[in-house]
């Protein structure tokens, strides 16, 4: 393979421990433009690439809806994505039903929505496994329905339903819930990053990163080191850049802490509009990926926007080495980006027939090209597909 410009050693990131539940395979039938995906594995790195309107948005949209799910919130979340009927394939009069199988290895979860009267969504089947399915057998337990939310918060079981069920559901639950999937898009001067936020809200960073200099505040006094590797690798996308500055202030009895910041050579407090959309970005990436406690799975949506080639290099490894630790989901149009990974890391989706299809590439297929071309470039002349096609 080529030598990459902008090439970053490894050992620049320290390896992570060992990671919760991942996912091994997902099933997925009747989800907006996904009509069947049938145990389709996952990896540790999965880096999904496609032509616009191939489906990798709406793939990444199941992971929303699923967080929505554990957070006892998808009446809320399908309201504000305009009702459920758009969420069935080609509308609910030819997709009745949105299924989903979810496959932990020794757990598993599985799940039917369909469409309410006003609307709206609602689970009609849920169940959960805590032991791996051998061919031809089945183990799952149903859980009460007839709920506009999941039961699976423990909280919420009758009294009447065994503990064992409710132990399995936890495991699945607590699995579930740390799926997180970030959007740093919204870099406006009101943009939740740039505002101030309570001091207090510092135990993960949010999907929007509108809590980021809360975290960086409690990684600086609990956690030197984490916040010190943060800090030394924005220094590195971003070299003119010297500290944070994390003052707490009371706000009417809350404190809050703005992102402030300090360039090199000079002690005067800039404020967060003061930094590029490029700049905010990768100092939101670099604070995601390096949380020292990062979501079980972790879905980051194009992270190539505003970035230069050297920045996108660093946050490449960032994912290599949070791999070790979480499971890590990207959607991307970045063939700079695509670059730095091997072709097992990667998924095409295309489009045929009016569904979105995916597909894992085979690394042992890529050997003889990649002795010429890198995987962006392959991706450009359409040889390993993601490509817009006529169908």
């Amino acid at each position: 393979m080529p030598q990459l410009a902008w090439g970053i050693v490894p050992k620049l990131f320290p390896e992570r421990g060992s990671m919760g539940p991942t996912l091994k395979s997902i099933t997925l039938c009747g989800f907006r433009s996904i009509g069947q995906l049938h145990q389709f594995p996952l990896d540790n790195i999965n880096i999904l690439i496609g032509a616009n309107g191939a489906g990798k948005s709406n793939f990444i949209e199941f992971f929303r809806m699923m967080r929505a799910i554990v957070d006892r919130a998808l009446p809320r979340y399908v309201r504000n994505r305009g009702g459920g009927s758009g969420f069935f394939h080609l509308g609910p009069k030819h997709t009745p039903r949105i299924q989903a199988d979810l496959d932990f290895g020794d757990l598993g979860y599985r799940f039917e929505i369909g469409l309410t009267a006003s609307d709206g969504l609602q689970l009609i089947d849920e169940r959960v496994r805590d032991s791996p399915l051998a061919p031809g057998t089945s183990h799952w337990v149903e859980l009460p329905t007839g709920l506009l939310d999941s039961i699976l918060p423990k909280h919420r079981f009758p009294t009447e339903v065994s503990g064992k069920t409710t132990e399995i559901a936890t495991r699945v639950f607590e699995a579930l819930s740390q799926w997180i999937v970030y959007h740093f898009h919204d870099t406006s001067r009101l943009a939740p990053m740039r505002m101030p936020h309570e001091a207090r809200d510092s135990e993960w960073l949010r999907h929007d990163a509108s809590n980021i200099a809360s975290v960086l505040c409690k990684l600086r006094e609990k956690d030197p080191d984490s916040y010190g590797l943060m800090r030394d690798t924005v220094r590195l996308g971003a070299p003119f850049f010297d500290d944070f500055v994390l003052r707490p202030e009371d706000c009417g009895g809350v404190e809050r802490i703005r992102l402030e910041w300090k360039q090199t050579g000079s002690d005067y407090p800039f404020q967060p509009m003061d930094l590029s959309d490029g700049t905010i970005r990768f100092v939101c990436l670099t604070v995601a990926l390096l949380q020292p406690h990062p979501p079980g799975t972790l879905v980051i949506d194009e992270p190539e926007l505003g970035l230069h080639p050297c920045g996108l290099a660093l946050v490449a490894n960032l994912v290599r080495s949070v791999s070790k630790k979480a499971q890590i989901l990207i959607s991307t149009q970045s063939p700079v980006f695509l670059d730095h990974f091997d072709p097992e890391h990667v998924v095409v989706a295309t489009r045929r027939k009016g569904e979105s299809c995916f597909e894992r590439l085979s690394g042992d297929a890529w050997k003889e090209w990649l002795d010429d071309y890198t995987l962006g470039e392959l991706w450009q002349k359409n040889i390993c597909g993601g490509a817009p096609n006529h169908e």
